[in-house]
């Protein structure tokens, strides 16, 4: 990866419906240029997907939280796994401080939250948990 797939992927980051016809002028390349590279990062898996962002009003009625995960012995793996399955886990984070993983949850309600929490603190492997509800976004 070049200097130049480093500037598309920022670009693609912020807008991955940007046209392709725009990126090729914001990065003074030819169309076929850029079309070529989105294809070959596509290809060699670097770029994996494209996603929606919404604003966090648009789904005013969903909780959001950050959950700080410990996990016993060896057991990350199977964990992960686990945890990747479930719907209400938006957000997989490995980390190097107290916890060694972080989860970003979504739910609808409290009363399905609070089934959330429950469900993924019995995952066998999981020590300990905190987690924070999110309450207003300052920045995207």
């Amino acid at each position: 990866m070049d200097d130049l797939d480093a500037e598309l992927i920022a670009l693609l980051r912020d807008d991955a419906r940007m046209p392709v016809s725009a990126l090729a002028k914001r990065l003074r390349v030819a169309r076929a240029t850029v079309q070529n590279r989105i294809a070959r990062l596509e290809r060699d898996g670097v770029i994996v997907g494209y996603t929606l962002r919404l604003k966090p009003h648009a789904e005013a009625h969903r909780i959001r939280a950050i959950m700080g995960i410990e996990v016993e012995g060896n057991q990350a793996q199977e964990v992960l796994r686990r945890l990747r399955g479930h719907a209400a886990v938006a957000a997989l984070h490995t980390t190097n401080g107290r916890w060694d993983l972080m989860a970003e949850l979504r739910a609808d309600n409290l009363e399905s939250f609070d089934r959330v929490l429950g469900a993924i603190r019995t995952i066998e492997g999981i020590s300990n948990t905190e987690t924070s509800i999110l309450l207003t976004t300052h920045k995207l």
